[in-house]
């Protein structure tokens, strides 16, 4: 291990690169030929994109998340607070294209265009234990539990998010059976549950309170000690995916699913669930699917969702494609598109000779290239809103009748200020952001917990 701030020299990295061991190594691995690129079976070929509707949404949601850890003062060495955030910015597209006719634009003007919220959380991190609690694995529990249910995002409606999470959780297939929770908190308990009752319970094994969200599995990456980085992260994916299913199911408690058409959804990476709460991912896919039926019946059109990634094997993969080995040709012309099949995931992107489909128990979208107007590269993600969808057989995009109206939004919102950047996305960003200095917001959540005897 090396010294804090000491980081290995160019010779001995050279060394290792240019080894006989490495190359070796490289001579036994799957190298890609260009030349079976002329087999187009695979789709990968690019596209011309289907036209849009005329009547574009008017609004689009944008969300996002962030999370960091800082260090607490306990008494207790290591102690450490997660702290959360997912941003959701409302933004009105007649009012940009408005000032657009005018510019320069004025920015006090273009803030107008845009509204903001966000969601929050400070969670125990390692070492940190709440009075109720004899663990620290058990408080992240417990607190994680307690946001969902006080986390409300439409103050009339007054419906906490809680609400939704145990709708999908409903949904949840009970052919695969969790264990107890307090099997990590040293009672080695094996109960299994079929699927762990709403709101909080007892183990009928150990008598432990167990809770709902406690089906996510969260705590199963979390650390008793050191860093619980990928613990706060899973809590960050699954808000982002949820606070999208949240708002729809709000639209169709007002009554309001036959306005949505005026709506456009956009979400900080890939349409999926990952790790151990991978199974919301088959229920947000069937909870978005029972929506849409009931959106077609007033609007006659599809959700408008995507998901968009702004980093990955993906998005360095569509960058060197575009590259021909011709100076100055591109594979991809503007406004074209490529809509990635199982075949060609496996063949150029993740290697892999697997029967069963890329993605199948994470994701409930599937990707896509697009090249917008101004040449910038969009890796997205559409969702499977009907059965019809949901496969990645064909690169034939009449499947999901508003791809076009997908990809003239993503020409529309394209923004300069980073590369491949949209500016809905570049908004709830800013919004979720946590800034350097947020360890004294902590510890004043933290001194406040404490005064309320909640820890």
């Amino acid at each position: 291990m090396p010294y804090e701030n000491e980081f290995a020299s160019y010779g001995p990295l050279r060394r290792i690169v240019e080894s006989e061991r490495v190359q070796t190594l490289l001579g036994r691995a799957n190298v890609y030929k260009p030349d079976e690129a002329a087999d187009s079976s695979d789709g990968s070929k690019p596209s011309e994109t289907p036209e849009w509707d005329a009547n574009l949404p008017r609004f689009v949601v944008a969300i996002d998340g962030s999370y960091t850890e800082v260090p607490v003062k306990t008494g207790y060495p290591g102690a450490k607070v997660g702290y959360v955030t997912v941003a959701s910015v409302l933004m009105d597209l007649s009012l940009i294209e408005l000032l657009d006719s005018d510019r320069p634009v004025d920015p006090v003007q273009y803030r107008k265009t845009e509204s903001a919220s966000a969601i929050d959380a400070a969670l125990p991190g390692s070492n940190v234990v709440t009075r109720r609690q004899k663990a620290a694995r058990s408080s992240f529990r417990e607190e994680l539990f307690d946001y969902f249910n006080s986390i409300i995002i439409d103050e009339e409606d007054g419906i906490p998010l809680i609400e939704t999470y145990e709708a999908l959780l409903d949904l949840k297939p009970t052919t695969q059976k969790q264990k107890c929770p307090y099997q990590f908190d040293k009672l080695d308990c094996n109960y299994e549950f079929s699927r762990l009752p709403k709101g909080h319970s007892k183990c009928p094994s150990c008598g432990g309170v167990v809770f709902s969200t406690d089906a996510l599995r969260i705590h199963e990456r979390f650390r008793d000690l050191g860093t619980n980085g990928e613990a706060f992260g899973l809590v960050m994916q699954i808000w982002e995916r949820i606070l999208l299913v949240h708002l729809l199911r709000c639209f169709e408690a007002r009554q309001l699913l036959d306005k949505i058409g005026n709506l456009a959804f956009f979400i900080d990476g890939p349409l999926a669930v990952f790790g151990p709460p991978a199974w919301l991912s088959a229920t947000i896919s069937a909870e978005l699917k029972r929506i849409n039926a009931e959106v077609k019946k007033g609007t006659h059109k599809d959700l408008l969702i995507l998901g968009i990634e702004k980093s990955g094997e993906f998005v360095s993969h569509f960058e060197e494609i575009d590259e021909t080995e011709i100076p100055g040709k591109l594979l991809f012309q503007p406004r074209q598109h490529l809509l990635l099949t199982d075949t060609y995931i496996k063949r150029r992107i993740q290697q892999s000779n697997s029967t069963k489909r890329y993605g199948l128990d994470t994701y409930f979208g599937r990707k896509f290239f697009y090249k917008t107007e101004n040449g910038a590269h969009i890796v997205g993600n559409i969702p499977f809103l009907t059965d019809e969808q949901d496969s990645l057989t064909s690169s034939d995009v009449t499947i999901y009748p508003r791809f076009g109206d997908a990809c003239r939004l993503l020409d529309k919102l394209i923004s300069v200020r980073y590369p491949n950047s949209l500016a809905p996305l570049i908004s709830a960003h800013a919004e979720a952001s946590i800034p350097l200095n947020l360890g004294a917001k902590v510890l004043k959540q933290l001194a406040q917990a404490l005064m309320a005897g909640r820890l």
